[in-house]
C-alpha cells in the first residue's frame, strides 16, 4: 500500500514539472518569438504552441489509442533547445513511472487521471469549460520531435498505408477470447472456428495504423554516424536548430491524410480478406 501511493505522489510531483518545463518553453517563445509554420495556414504563435504543448484531454467519443496531430515546424535557438531537452526528460521521468504503476498497480491509473488535472486550475477550468472528458496520459508523455542538426531542407508528406502485423498462436488467441466473455454468442462463435484448426497454425493479429506525417530531414552536413537524412514522424511541432533563425525550405502537404491508401496493395499479401477472429483482428494466412 506505501508503495502505490508512493509512486502516485511521484507521479503528481513529476505531472507537475511536464507543466513547468512547458509553461518555461512556452514564456520563452513569448519573449523571443522563433519562425515557425503551421500546417493548414493558421499563423505561428506561442497561443498555438501553448495549445498544441498543453492538450492533454479525451475528447468525447475520441478512440483511447489515438492522439491528435499539431503538426508544424519551429526554428530553435540553443535556448530554445534547452527547454526543449527539458520538457523531453520530464515527460520521460513521468513516462516510467506512469509504466511503473501500470505494471505493479494497474487500478491507480484511473485514480491519477482523475485528480492530476485538479494540481492545475487554470488546466481543469480548460477541461470543464471545453466539455472536454478526462486526462489523455499519452498526450502528456509523448515527446516533442526534434532534429539532430540544422537542415537543409524538410519534406513533410502524409503516411496512410502502415499496419501492424503480429504472429498469434492459437492458444493465445484463445485465452484472449475467454477473457473477453465466454458466454457472448459471438465469442462462443468464435472459439468453435477456432477450435476447428490445427494447433500449430499461427494467425496474424492486424492493427491497422492511424494516418501519420513524416518528416524527411535532410541535414546540412553528414551526421557522426554517416547520416545525411532520416524520417521521422512529427505528430507535434519539428524543433529545428537553427542559429540563424530561420526555417530551412519545405514543401506544404495537404492539410489532411489522402482517404484512401496512397500506395497500391503489397502484391505478396499473404492474409485473407476477412477476419478469422473478427474480435481479435485475427487473421488466417492463405
Amino acid at each position: 500500500m506505501e508503495r502505490q501511493y508512493r509512486l502516485l505522489a511521484q507521479l503528481e510531483h513529476q505531472f507537475d514539472h511536464v507543466i513547468e518545463t512547458c509553461e518555461a518553453l512556452i514564456g520563452h517563445a513569448e519573449r523571443r518569438p522563433p519562425d515557425g509554420w503551421v500546417l493548414g495556414g493558421a499563423p505561428f504563435e506561442a497561443r498555438w504552441l501553448r495549445h498544441a504543448l498543453l492538450d492533454f484531454w479525451y475528447q468525447d467519443g475520441q478512440d483511447g489509442r489515438a492522439t491528435r496531430n499539431y503538426i508544424g515546424l519551429v526554428a530553435a535557438d540553443s535556448a530554445l533547445l534547452a527547454h526543449v531537452d527539458e520538457v523531453n526528460q520530464a515527460k520521460q521521468t513521468f513516462a516510467a513511472t506512469l509504466a511503473e504503476i501500470r505494471q505493479h498497480f494497474p487500478s491507480l491509473v484511473a485514480e491519477a487521471k482523475a485528480v492530476l488535472p485538479f494540481r492545475h486550475p487554470t488546466l481543469h477550468d480548460h477541461l470543464r469549460g471545453k466539455g472536454l472528458a478526462r486526462l489523455h496520459l499519452k498526450q502528456c508523455w509523448r515527446h516533442l520531435p526534434v532534429a539532430d542538426a540544422p537542415l537543409a531542407q524538410v519534406r513533410l508528406a502524409w503516411y496512410t498505408s502502415g499496419r501492424s502485423i503480429k504472429r498469434l498462436s492459437v492458444r493465445d488467441a484463445e485465452r484472449r477470447l475467454l477473457e473477453m466473455d465466454s458466454d457472448s454468442p459471438h465469442i462462443r462463435i468464435q472459439l468453435r472456428a477456432l477450435a476447428g484448426i490445427p494447433d500449430s497454425e499461427p494467425l496474424a493479429q492486424v492493427q491497422t495504423q492511424t494516418p501519420v506525417m513524416r518528416a524527411n530531414l535532410f541535414f546540412r552536413e553528414a551526421l557522426d554516424d554517416g547520416r545525411q537524412r532520416r524520417a521521422m514522424n512529427v505528430p507535434l511541432p519539428l524543433f529545428i536548430p537553427s542559429p540563424e533563425g530561420r526555417l530551412p525550405p519545405h514543401n506544404v502537404p495537404a492539410d489532411a491524410p489522402p482517404p484512401t491508401r496512397t500506395r497500391a496493395k503489397r502484391a505478396d499479401t499473404k492474409l485473407e480478406d476477412t477476419p478469422f477472429l473478427p474480435s481479435l483482428r485475427a487473421y488466417r494466412y492463405r
